[in-house]
């Protein structure tokens, strides 16, 4: 029986007014926990890693997650997504981005995500059509970002009140529905209210910032771009907020400092126990905030799973 694709998997997420998780991955070893937590649950998710995770942290390469991955992948509830390649990193520096794609492309990865959300609007278009361009000839869709989900920057943000107020970086409808009939993308990470956790030496274990969605907003969004939408920073949003998005095209939504920060707390006992506290997490973001257990007989049933 041929395999459902990821584009297929995060379409019907859409249908079916669900949502497909993916779990960063800055530690090797968290790949274990969350490919079992998964498959406990019978949810399905995407295994992850971005740029700054083989920069910043100890993930090593896109390829080494890959191989990771190869090696405790269950595919009836698993497939492998590469996260943020900035165009323009955090630290405003250039990047080989078109290089990393094809990385990632030669690794395996069965979707890709390009970031040009630094870039003005017709250079962020040119940057993604040339990632489409590419990954589209190796049948892999593609996620790009429009708007400015801030967090991974250096320095301390603005108050958050006020930026949600201000809508400040907030994704413009109008300028989503230019952009994915200018470049083709698959699927378009906005900014809605949501954030990154912090990446710094300094801020990584301290608490999110509680964020929340203008859910108004999205709908207009949503109406205009006409692709599966995603939701970048889903730790610690209110799940009020979490599920009206996925009812108004959030059909994927990344989950990172809710397992990151669990197995950094747990570490100091032992490789095992961290895995036990990415796993502990994982158990409760699936049952109690996403409500996705189960997930996997509505994203691909005729797999049997």
């Amino acid at each position: 029986m041929r395999e459902t694709s990821t584009a297929e998997i995060v379409q019907r997420a859409l249908r079916h007014k669900t949502v497909v998780p993916g779990f960063n991955i800055p530690y090797l070893p968290m790949v274990a926990p969350v490919v079992r937590a998964l498959r406990d649950a019978n949810s399905f998710g995407l295994i992850m890693v971005a740029r700054l995770e083989w920069e910043k942290f100890e993930s090593r390469s896109l390829e080494a997650v890959a191989a990771e991955y190869r090696a405790q992948a269950d595919r009836r509830h698993t497939r492998l997504h590469l996260d943020h390649v900035p165009v323009i990193d955090e630290d405003n520096l250039a990047v080989d981005f078109a290089g990393i794609i094809e990385r990632a492309l030669r690794a395996g990865y069965e979707s890709v995500m390009v970031d040009g959300s630094r870039l003005p609007l017709a250079e962020n278009i040119a940057c993604t059509a040339r990632v489409v361009a590419l990954a589209h000839a190796a049948g892999v869709p593609v996620e790009a970002e429009l708007g400015a989900v801030l967090g991974h920057e250096a320095g301390p943000l603005p108050p958050y009140e006020e930026l949600f107020a201000s809508g400040k970086g907030f994704t413009d409808p109008e300028e989503a529905r230019r952009f994915v009939a200018a470049t083709g993308v698959d699927w378009l990470s906005v900014a809605i209210g949501n954030i990154h956790g912090a990446i710094s030496a300094a801020a990584k274990g301290q608490k999110k910032i509680a964020a929340r969605l203008n859910i108004a907003h999205l709908a207009r969004i949503n109406r205009a771009a006409g692709v599966p939408l995603v939701l970048h920073g889903g730790t610690g949003i209110a799940k009020d907020c979490i599920l009206a998005a996925i009812g108004h095209g959030i059909a994927k939504i990344n989950v990172a400092t809710a397992i990151r920060q669990p197995y950094e707390q747990a570490l100091a006992r032992g490789v095992a126990a961290a895995q036990e506290a990415v796993y502990a997490a994982m158990r409760a973001i699936l049952r109690d905030e996403l409500e996705i257990e189960n997930s996997a007989a509505i994203l691909k049933p005729e797999e049997g799973t």
